[in-house]
């Protein structure tokens, strides 16, 4: 094990979190915050600076890594991340405890946008702004931002750590170099997050919030880009005007996208993009989801309290199903009183994710493409056992040990899901009732199953908001100590598709043989 690189690789990281932590102190300046929140970034940045650099100082015989520890580290960071980046939220007093800032803070590095905060009019501009910006870093990756700086090496050093990072069941470089890869990604990202910064701009701002419309609309486009989905306002994304809550759904949904196509579309290859299996089951699924949850609402087949126009029904199906799809999280109604067939369909697409090489979350379409394929290969070999069965995906043959990844990574979702699950049926709060207060009106929800159940769903998935006590007009708040640090492990196992995180505490990557 090459500790002293891995070290080093490790002080880059803190470093730019620390870097990265003057953004929100600036924001505590300019909203004049006080000394206690301008220390609470200071303090962590200072720390954060001082042990990077110290981390620095080693000098490894060699520049070099192994898969096993490539995997490693990238578990190691996404662990380090929330521990550091949590203190500026206790510090200023946001959020009580530890515990829950760290549950707070992995939920935004992850993307996954579930909270513990009840009353969101009560937290500072400067951790709101931290809160979302995490969304951002953890939405490409901080390892794909690293790999720009670490000098790069022929035995594939950077390879393993963007395999360990970046979501999929394969993973490649966009061109020969890997530092020009990682450019051309963050590039891509960054040109995206702009323009969509520039399109919310030429909305009317919210009532009651005319002078936060450039800061709204930056926290906003934070949650999209990265699939966060953090709320910085009461009723996350519905005080929105329809215009925003229209572009948002559609920078949603580009997010949700392999990125490596919109490569392709700047070198002109448009043909190939729409050749893409993966693209046109991603749409696919869109409309389709789109189009039934539609019937659904328009219909009123079963009977829920909102009342919406056609209008206000096609938006709410649009940007639901572009939230959850992409497990964003955002959320501009009350889903969680919709007709059972309705809230049936979003659960299947927190499932299903969105695409691979996206900042998404979820399983990944790729896979469930890959496994569908895979098992009718498979009952076509039984029908005909002579024949000659191959798996085909993107026109291409897909080799055994992607295929047998596919399936090691489903099997393993469902069983870390189950075992989530399990954890949770012994909270204290399971049975109780919680209030919940929406634009459907004032009910009470009980704690049971289906909640927990969805939350683990929703943290494994990097989703965020879930359903029935844990809903997108709930928060995470009432779960004990152990169930929040549960469901933070579940998150960062989900953003890191689970094998880095095995692989960091198996005791075999730290042995000598």
């Amino acid at each position: 094990m090459n500790y002293k690189y891995l070290l080093k690789i490790l002080g880059k990281i803190m470093v730019l979190e620390g870097t990265l932590l003057l953004l929100p102190l600036i924001v505590a300046l300019i909203y004049r915050e006080g000394a206690v929140h301008i220390m609470a970034f200071v303090v962590p940045s200072v720390l954060l600076l001082g042990i990077g650099f110290l981390f620095q100082l080693f000098r490894p015989k060699r520049n070099t890594l192994y898969q096993k520890e490539g995997f490693a580290l990238t578990a190691a960071v996404w662990f380090i991340l929330p521990l550091f980046g949590a203190l500026p939220l206790v510090i200023s007093g946001d959020v009580p405890n530890y515990i829950d800032a760290f549950f707070e803070i992995c939920s935004g590095f992850t993307t996954t946008g579930a909270s513990i905060i009840k009353d969101i009019t009560l937290i500072s501009r400067s951790v709101l702004f931290w809160r979302s910006l995490s969304h951002w870093i953890g939405g490409m990756g901080v390892l794909v931002f690293v790999l720009i700086f670490i000098p790069e090496s022929e035995d594939g050093s950077s390879m393993h750590l963007l395999r360990a990072e970046s979501p999929g069941p394969k993973v490649g470089k966009l061109v020969s170099k890997m530092k020009v890869t990682t450019r051309i990604l963050y590039m891509i990202y960054l040109g995206m997050t702009i323009l969509e910064i520039a399109i919310l701009m030429l909305d009317k701002p919210i009532p009651g919030y005319e002078n936060d419309k450039f800061f709204f609309s930056l926290l906003a486009t934070f949650g999209c880009a990265g699939t966060g989905g953090f709320g910085f306002i009461p009723e996350s994304m519905a005080l929105f005007n329809p215009f925003s809550q229209y572009v948002m759904a559609i920078f949603l949904i580009l997010f949700g996208c392999n990125f490596g196509l919109y490569y392709l579309l700047l070198l002109g290859k448009v043909r190939e993009v729409l050749r893409s299996e993966e693209f046109k089951a991603y749409f696919l699924i869109v409309g389709c989801a789109v189009a039934a949850i539609f019937v659904c609402l328009v219909g009123r087949f079963e009977s829920y309290p909102q009342i919406y126009s056609t209008e206000e029904a096609f938006r709410h199906s649009l940007f639901q199903v572009a939230s959850l799809l992409t497990t964003a999280g955002y959320t501009t109604t009350d889903y969680n009183v919709w007709p059972a067939t309705a809230m049936m369909i979003l659960m299947v697409v927190m499932f299903t994710g969105g695409m691979a090489g996206s900042t998404a979350g979820g399983i990944k379409l790729s896979r469930i493409v890959i496994a569908v394929k895979s098992t009718g290969a498979s009952v076509r070999k039984l029908i005909n056992p002579r024949s000659v069965v191959k798996t085909k995906f993107e026109g291409k043959p897909v080799d055994t040990p992607t295929e047998r990844g596919v399936f090691s990574f489903i099997t393993l979702y469902f069983f870390l899901l189950i075992i989530t699950v399990f954890l949770l049926s012994f909270d204290p709060i399971n049975s109780t009732f919680v209030t919940i207060v929406s634009d459907a009106g004032v009910y009470r929800m009980e704690h049971g199953f289906f909640s927990n159940f969805s939350a683990a769903v929703a943290c494994l998935s990097n989703v965020g908001p879930a359903f029935e006590a844990v809903g997108p007009y709930a928060s995470y708040a009432g779960y004990s100590m152990f169930s929040k640090i549960v469901l933070s492990l579940a998150m960062i196992i989900g953003r890191l598709e689970i094998l880095p995180v095995f692989i960091l505490f198996n005791r075999k990557t730290w042995s000598r043989t």
